[in-house]
């Protein structure tokens, strides 16, 4: 049995949800921040801590079968990865920003523009698309600072809540590229069964993160009303109750529209629900 080798962020802000959810799959590894490789001891798997920038590179080359990462970084590192489970998790917006006193009021008005950015890859792509030629300056770092220091007349950067832009004094101007962690894989482990077996196991984990467990009571009189409301996995689990006429119904609700549910489940003559969190579903 081959051993395989993840690699994820040693540190950043996809850190903390890759190691949650390899340790929620029920892999146990100690992370170590010291070390840049942690062995599994009850699944044949290494786990090795990167720069988010190298994972790609490592995953394409074979130096890793998988990695978290991502989806920018993937994009502007050009690797040739396959793509196997989008993640739920570190998701943003790349996003284009100028001054809040800027006068560019539309895209156009970057023609001869410098953007200063650490993702020139996908802004080039972008611009191209656009017809645009700007002056793309690559930096590493707080980009955020260019347009106030004169080196750039806008920034292309990532943004999650934009608290940062506006402590600069910058505000979004243009939505270039959603992005989240994406677990991606080398293209000659298509047919692995360690692979097979982890990914059923990622993916068991998202799907109970993305539900929740529901039981309620109701008369049989409203049954089918309820049941109307509730397909469950496959179906709800209809148990009867000590009380005549009564039954305790047993489903799973999705989280997206969990609160409409229960509002509507109310108004059918549900009562008592009880709602608890899914550890797993395995399908």
């Amino acid at each position: 049995m081959k051993t395989l080798k993840i690699a994820i962020q040693k540190s950043g802000r996809l850190n903390e949800k890759s190691v949650e959810i390899l340790k929620n799959c029920g892999l146990a590894f100690e992370n170590y921040k010291s070390s840049l490789i942690s062995t599994v001891t009850n699944f044949p798997l290494e786990i090795l801590f990167l720069r988010d920038d190298d994972i790609p590179e490592y995953v394409q080359d074979g130096i890793a079968d998988l990695g978290i990462v991502g989806e920018n970084v993937i994009v502007e590192t050009k690797a040739e990865v396959d793509y196997l489970q989008k993640l739920g998790f570190g998701k943003c917006t790349l996003k284009i920003a100028v001054q809040a006193t800027s006068t560019i009021q539309n895209l156009e008005e970057l023609n001869g523009k410098a953007v200063a950015t650490s993702y020139p890859v996908i802004l080039e792509k972008f611009l191209t698309e656009k017809g645009i030629k700007s002056d793309i300056r690559t930096i590493s770092g707080s980009v955020e600072i260019g347009p106030g220091l004169g080196l750039s007349d806008a920034i292309f950067d990532i943004v999650s809540t934009g608290g940062t832009l506006k402590s600069n004094g910058l505000k979004p101007f243009a939505d270039v590229m959603q992005s989240e962690a994406v677990l991606i894989g080398n293209k000659s482990i298509a047919d692995n069964p360690e692979v097979a077996e982890l990914l059923q196991r990622i993916r068991s984990v998202l799907s109970a993160k993305s539900n929740k467990y529901v039981v309620l009571n109701v008369s049989k009189d409203n049954l089918q009303k309820v049941v109307d409301l509730l397909p469950g996995v496959k179906s709800p689990t209809v148990v009867p109750l000590f009380e005549p006429n009564w039954v305790a119904v047993h489903s799973v609700i999705a989280e997206a529209d969990f609160w409409d549910k229960i509002n509507n489940l109310k108004a059918a003559g549900a009562e008592g629900i009880l709602v608890m969190p899914i550890e797993k579903i395995i399908k």
